[in-house]
């Protein structure tokens, strides 16, 4: 799949996710005070407001939490990809991505059903993490 300019434009805060998604590593800030592991990344821990953070590697696998089939494309540039599903996934270390699901009949698709990280090189400079079923 192709995405022109479609593809995230990380700052400061996401620059090292994205990385890691280049690297096919699945990577998230932990507070280093408290230990939350968080998405999306931010200045400080919305737990205890903590400014120091280390970047700790997901295994990738969660459950799906929510999901939705897209019939219309929500962007032109998917015009010839639906139907398509976009899900909210829960990962076992719980952060919760906005993400597609691949490789699954859409009558297969259930909430709480267990999915892991499915990497799609859109380009050289990107490399989306999208989940498919476990």
């Amino acid at each position: 799949m192709t995405y022109n300019d479609l593809t995230p434009t990380p700052d400061a805060d996401s620059k090292p996710f994205w990385e890691g998604c280049r690297n096919h590593e699945l990577l998230f800030q932990k507070c280093a005070e408290c230990g939350e592991i968080r998405w999306p990344p931010g200045i400080l821990c919305p737990r205890c407001h903590s400014q120091e953070v280390e970047m700790v590697q997901s295994g990738g696998k969660g459950t799906i939490y929510s999901y939705v089939i897209y019939h219309q494309p929500f962007h032109p540039e998917f015009a010839d990809k639906v139907p398509y599903v976009v899900a909210i996934v829960e990962l076992e270390e719980g952060p919760m991505l906005i993400t597609n699901i691949v490789e699954c009949p859409h009558e297969s698709l259930a909430c709480d059903m267990p999915v892991q990280v499915h990497w799609d090189d859109v380009s050289e400079e990107c490399t989306l993490p999208k989940f498919r079923p476990a």
